[in-house]
């Protein structure tokens, strides 16, 4: 056991945040602190950390244990006037070793570099005065130093706030590595689910262990909350069944015993805990479209986005039912394209056009910015749909976690989250076959953020939807539009598989090419036409058997190309390394290319695929 806290209490104005908590860290354990603001995850930090110690218990004193004597680091923002003039270079050299001890300081120098570069920052920032920084990066400086110090017990909170989407994955990818234990608060479930181990939830002064990243905890979260109120269900009707009994036996004398006995059996009745009030997202019904629409739902060809100057060239189709995420880096267009395709701007050149009988359902920012007008929610909803009754309409916004007393609440008192909550169940009240969401879920917390991925999910619509978090991405969309550079790209399966893709841009070709001849296995297995030969085909078989087949051709030469290509590279090299000489690059820039095109041939044909409804 590397630390441990037993029995700890802490109290801060007069008020228990900490309940006689249990915690502990073991090796190089990577543990997430999960819980409703306020909860007390900074205060349990900041205990770790020797900042708090646990209130004075005489009968139950808390006590906190360690292995041996521990470094701590917690993160922290640059506060101290003398630092903030101070140039990088001076702040994060501090702590280098001697230069005497050449290997040490050139080890920390290279570590230096990488992380530096990893958090998006240029080596010429390194001379540049602390104080010339904004906010976001000088947080970043201070993660930077800390990662350098590597204390045995690395405390972050909210480590990713200031991190767009690459520099997260490289953090996630660097503490994956980090040979020591890491102790973190974070409302970022995509970084917890790819860097945590352990997950301990603080509820109620009180701290439960889950083994696993995020998803897991999630799941068995819930598993325990079904347990938890199934045994209470049976427990009340043990109890009723047991109190009848009683009721009608008592003033009968022969069986008046028994019902003595059964009054005893329920006195001595250990209590269930009665099950909290259920804060995971409820289970929202498939929301079916008013009108399905045609099967194209918008087609933009050489569309020309941007105001003055295009941003990008588009050329897509999306198809219904689609859950398209659009990512990329901030000001590389996202919000543009979402504007375009609602006609809330015009293109620059080419064209993009709904298909027929699209009705299309925008989202932004705006929208959940309600009238400041003195009504309250379900006034507000019933305004928008007054043919229903109060009692459905109740129903509805309690999906959308405004049961009982909330949808009694004024617009004006409504938190974030509530408008986004209240303006999505709006929305999608009206059944568009076409929802366009820009970043729906900014600055909601974790409980709306839930609600809003089951109801697109339940959405049997088309989706095309803008979000900088990771895992209500990998949640809800089922393929990918990145914007980068200049360009846009297609990538047709969930967020998951593009990181995964993506990820094995570096490693070897030889693996990439075994990963490769598997998928041509199986595509050759794929039925070509007529599988059934005991009939004849139908005109629609037909039909795809003569756009099917051309492009099985063009994938199978292109993979038998590049399998050729990697062949003679491999013993080009071999032959190259025999004398002392270079790989012929020439050689790879073929197989690269070779490459590209068979990856746009497998495209061609899921494309053709997914459009003939045989995936």
């Amino acid at each position: 056991m590397l630390y441990q806290i037993r029995n700890a209490t802490v109290s801060l104005g007069g008020k228990t945040i900490l309940n006689r908590i249990s915690f502990e860290i073991r090796g190089t354990e990577r543990i997430a602190l999960v819980g409703e603001n306020g909860a007390g995850k900074t205060t349990l930090l900041r205990m770790i950390a020797g900042e708090l110690v646990p209130d004075r218990d005489d009968k139950v004193p808390g006590v906190i244990t360690s292995a041996r004597k521990l470094s701590v680091g917690m993160l922290r923002q640059i506060t101290d006037p003398g630092e903030l003039a101070m140039t990088v270079d001076a702040l994060l050299t501090a702590a280098a070793p001697a230069r005497e001890d050449e290997r040490e300081f050139y080890a920390y120098q290279a570590e230096y570099d990488r992380i530096f570069t990893g958090f998006g920052l240029a080596k010429e920032d390194k001379k540049r005065l602390l104080s010339a920084f904004s906010g976001g990066e000088q947080t970043k400086i201070s993660l930077i130093r800390l990662l350098l110090e590597k204390p045995d017990i690395l405390l972050l909170d909210e480590p990713t706030n200031h991190l767009d989407m690459r520099t997260s994955e490289w953090l996630e990818e660097y503490l994956k590595g980090y040979g020591k234990a890491v102790v973190m608060v974070s409302h970022d479930r995509f970084f917890l689910d790819r860097t945590a181990e352990t997950v301990y939830e603080l509820s109620g002064g009180t701290l439960e262990k889950y083994a696993g990243n995020y998803s897991v905890y999630r799941a068995e979260k819930k598993r325990r909350e079904r347990a938890g109120r199934k045994a209470w269900e049976r427990q009340q009707e043990e109890k009723e069944h047991l109190e009848e009994l009683i009721e009608r036996f008592k003033h009968k004398p022969r069986k008046a015993a028994f019902a003595r006995t059964r009054r005893r059996i329920l006195e001595r009745m250990e209590e269930t805990a009665r099950p909290a009030v259920k804060d995971t997202a409820p289970v929202i019904e498939p929301i079916v479209p008013e009108n399905p629409g045609s099967r194209h739902v918008l087609d933009a060809e050489h569309a020309k986005l941007g105001f003055t100057v295009p941003l990008y060239e588009l050329s897509l189709r999306i198809t219904r039912g689609q859950k398209l995420a659009v990512i990329g880096e901030n000001g590389a267009g996202k919000s543009t394209l979402l504007s375009a395709a609602a006609g809330r701007i015009p293109l620059l050149d080419g064209s993009m056009r709904l298909g027929k009988q699209i009705s299309a359902g925008y989202f932004d920012q705006h929208t959940a910015a309600l009238p400041p007008e003195p009504v309250s929610v379900l006034e507000y909803f019933c305004r928008h749909y007054p043919a229903l009754t109060e009692k459905e309409a109740r129903g509805i916004l309690a999906k959308y976690l405004f049961g009982g007393r909330d949808a009694s609440k004024p617009l004006q008192g409504l938190s974030g989250g509530e408008r986004v909550r209240l303006a999505l169940a709006v929305l999608l009240q009206a059944r568009p076959n076409f929802l366009i969401l820009d970043e729906p879920d900014n600055h909601c917390d974790i409980r709306t953020k839930e609600v809003l991925e089951e109801a697109l999910k339940a959405y049997k619509g088309t989706t095309l939807f803008v979000s900088h978090d990771r895992y209500f991405i990998q949640e809800v969309a089922d393929s990918i539009l990145l914007i980068e550079n200049g360009q846009v790209f297609f990538y047709p399966f969930g967020y998951a598989h593009y990181l995964e893709q993506k990820a094995k841009v570096n490693q070897p070709a030889a693996r990439m090419t075994a990963e490769n001849q598997a998928l041509i296995e199986r595509l050759h297995a794929v039925p070509r036409g007529s599988s059934l030969q005991s009939r004849q085909p139908s005109e629609r078989e037909q039909a795809q058997e003569w756009r099917l087949n051309p492009l099985c051709e063009a994938m199978e030469n292109a993979a038998e190309e590049t399998c050729r290509l990697w062949e003679c590279l491999r013993e080009a090299e071999e032959a190259y390394a025999a004398e002392g000489k270079n790989s012929p690059e020439a050689l790879r820039e073929r197989l690269g290319a070779a490459a590209d095109e068979w990856t746009k041939a497998c495209l061609a044909w899921y494309d053709a695929m997914l459009e003939e409804r045989l995936l």
